[in-house]
């Protein structure tokens, strides 16, 4: 089956490779045609893909899954939902897809992370890069992520709300000119090259969030420390990334982390009790760490770490907006643990 889909370099009217094919493979999955697990190898391509366009991957297998659309339709959409891709995003990706890529030398640039930024980050698994986005831009996202679900970022009365884009937290924002300039902020994109050890990285289209203070009768609903990566020894290299929109206090649903777990996890894995599941042990004995930090600061980490948000018991809600670089051939584990 995997042969009789579209060529990877077949293209429609946007002209971008990858594309007819993912849009094939949705189809065939949603009626049992195609094993939800067959083109494993693909998926870093199809996320690279939709990143480039401009899409959240929820918002698109949300389309694609419930309405069924033509090719035709899909192209359509996609240029209604995000104002047309960017050309030259569109030759960078084919080149890729297509093997002749050029990776532009940065060997003349100065250095955004010190030795003691690297030392800290392969001891301690993440870094603050201060000052990493315009703070306009963050408040512009603020003010398009309460107009979009209806809230008063000043009004608590108002931030209770059910809204059908708020799933927990998580905010299902994807597309805005500032979310767009806070992920690619020249020192977040900088800071990843150099962790990376490579350009050839690409920024993610992910959501913004949104988490309010606890009261009697809405509490912290999670996420709770967690991997988003497969357990499968060895874990590969990758990496995560979250931007704080508002300057955010320990105790105001802070993002959390267990530093240095990166160095301690195989052998952690290693010494459980056969057949325990790893993710179901209580983390927070590991040591987790709340990071206060100011607007436009920007913590990235190595997802090897335990992280999650936090109850929020302070008087402010926090914003945040996710971002990551990966290069398209980042190793995936096979096998989800």
């Amino acid at each position: 089956m995997k042969n009789d889909l579209p060529p990877a370099t077949e293209t429609g009217s946007l002209q971008i490779m990858q594309l007819k094919r993912f849009w094939e493979k949705c189809n065939l999955k949603k009626v049992g045609k195609l094993s939800q697990e067959a083109c494993a190898d693909e998926w870093q391509t199809d996320v690279t893909l939709l990143s480039i366009l401009g899409l959240g991957l929820a918002q698109t297998l949300q389309y694609v899954y419930f309405e069924s659309p033509s090719f035709e339709a899909f192209e359509r959409w996609i240029t209604d939902v995000t104002g047309g891709p960017d050309p030259q995003k569109i030759a960078q990706f084919n080149s890729t897809v297509g093997g002749t890529q050029k990776v532009k030398d940065s060997s003349a640039e100065k250095p955004l992370l010190t030795a003691d930024d690297h030392a800290f980050w392969d001891e301690h698994g993440y870094l603050i890069i201060k000052n990493a986005a315009d703070k306009n831009d963050c408040e512009e996202v603020i003010e398009a992520l309460c107009r979009f679900i209806g809230i008063d970022r000043y009004d608590s009365s108002t931030w209770y709300n059910d809204h059908p884009e708020r799933n927990g937290i998580m905010v299902q924002l994807f597309q805005h000119p500032a979310l767009d300039r806070n992920r690619q902020a020249y020192r977040i994109r900088k800071a990843f090259e150099e962790v990376w050890g490579r350009k050839d990285i690409w920024v993610n289209t992910d959501r913004v969030g949104f988490n309010p203070p606890e009261t009697a009768t809405r509490k912290f609903q999670g996420p709770r420390l967690h991997w988003d990566v497969s357990l499968q020894l060895p874990v590969p290299f990758g990496t995560q990334g979250i931007l704080y929109l508002a300057d955010t206090a320990e105790n105001q649903g802070a993002f959390t982390l267990v530093p240095g777990f990166n160095n301690r996890l195989e052998d952690w894995i290693k010494n459980l009790p056969a057949g325990c599941n790893p993710r179901s042990q209580d983390l927070y004995a590991l040591g987790p760490k709340p990071i206060a930090a100011s607007a436009g600061d920007f913590i990235m980490w190595q997802h090897a770490l335990p992280h999650g948000s936090s109850p929020n018991t302070s008087s402010l809600p926090r914003f945040v907006q996710y971002i990551n670089y990966e290069p398209l051939d980042r190793e995936i584990s096979d096998v989800w643990i």
